[in-house]
């Protein structure tokens, strides 16, 4: 996997960290989940299957804790930071976002992600020679 597929494999993660903090993800907001995912990425003219990337992440480990989908992808981002634009900052923070509006109510636990990411991504800068 290159650097920008890894970045929009840990958004796919920590947006199904988002789905996930208030219980099971049912086939109905799968398909939500995945749809907005995809249409929030598409702007960014990837040249590979966003969706499919997001099916992978749901289905490569069933029973995946939310702290631990947290932590990876936030292992991933770093580690491929120079490619992070803070046009892609703003993409993640909008995804996960419409990931906990989209099934309402939004929860504290999924709030409490949001925040934190907000927070971490922050900090995080990339490089303009490799994103732009």
């Amino acid at each position: 996997m290159n650097p920008k597929e890894s970045l929009h494999y840990a958004i796919g993660q920590l947006a199904y960290s988002v789905a996930i903090a208030d219980g099971a993800i049912q086939l109905e907001e799968r398909q939500k989940f995945a749809s907005i995912v995809a249409s929030e990425l598409k702007m960014h003219d990837l040249d590979f299957n966003v969706s499919e990337i997001i099916f992978e992440v749901l289905d490569k480990e069933k029973f995946i804790q939310t702290k631990d989908a947290y932590d990876w992808a936030m292992e991933q981002i770093r580690l491929n930071s120079h490619y992070l634009s803070p046009e892609l900052k703003q993409t993640f923070i909008n995804v996960m976002e419409k990931v906990a509006e989209a099934y309402p109510p939004v929860t504290n636990n999924e709030m409490q992600i949001i925040d934190k990411f907000k927070k971490d991504i922050t900090t995080i800068h990339g490089d303009p020679v490799y994103y732009k």
